[in-house]
């Protein structure tokens, strides 16, 4: 497990911190608060509010839902697949981080010059609902 710091009440936006060093080469999911709500099926749709940063730039973030004040709902099978791996099990209420490998993030293909070619992913989501 990779040694990732996350600081924040539940009802803030999340602080990450990254350690140095290699990032892990595997999908890492770990429950920071465990929901009470419904459990996230397979090919669910969710709400989530979330925020990412990228490993190779020091993690810094390159999105979170928080900045734009509203939560956002999409369906596991529409994302990258750290996202339809790492969500299913999670439960509303709860904050969730993943570490994703750039095999399971965007690859060589990065969206975003905020997201280095096969950069390696940190979010941490906080599920509100899901359906």
């Amino acid at each position: 497990m990779s040694a990732v710091q996350v600081a924040g009440q539940k009802t803030d936006k999340p602080v990450i911190t990254l350690p140095g060093g290699e990032p892990p080469t595997e999908l890492e999911i770990t429950d920071l608060i465990e929901g009470d709500g419904a459990e996230v099926p397979a090919q669910a749709t969710v709400t989530v509010h979330y925020v990412g940063v990228s490993w190779k730039n020091g993690g810094q973030q390159f999105d979170a839902s928080w900045d734009r004040g509203d939560t956002i709902s999409f369906g596991l099978n529409q994302v990258i697949a750290g996202w339809t791996k790492g969500i299913p099990g999670m439960k509303v209420g709860g904050r969730r981080m993943l570490v994703i490998p750039p095999d399971m993030g965007y690859g060589a293909q990065s969206p975003t010059p905020a997201i280095a070619p096969n950069d390696t992913l940190v979010f941490v989501i906080d599920l509100v609902a899901v359906r």
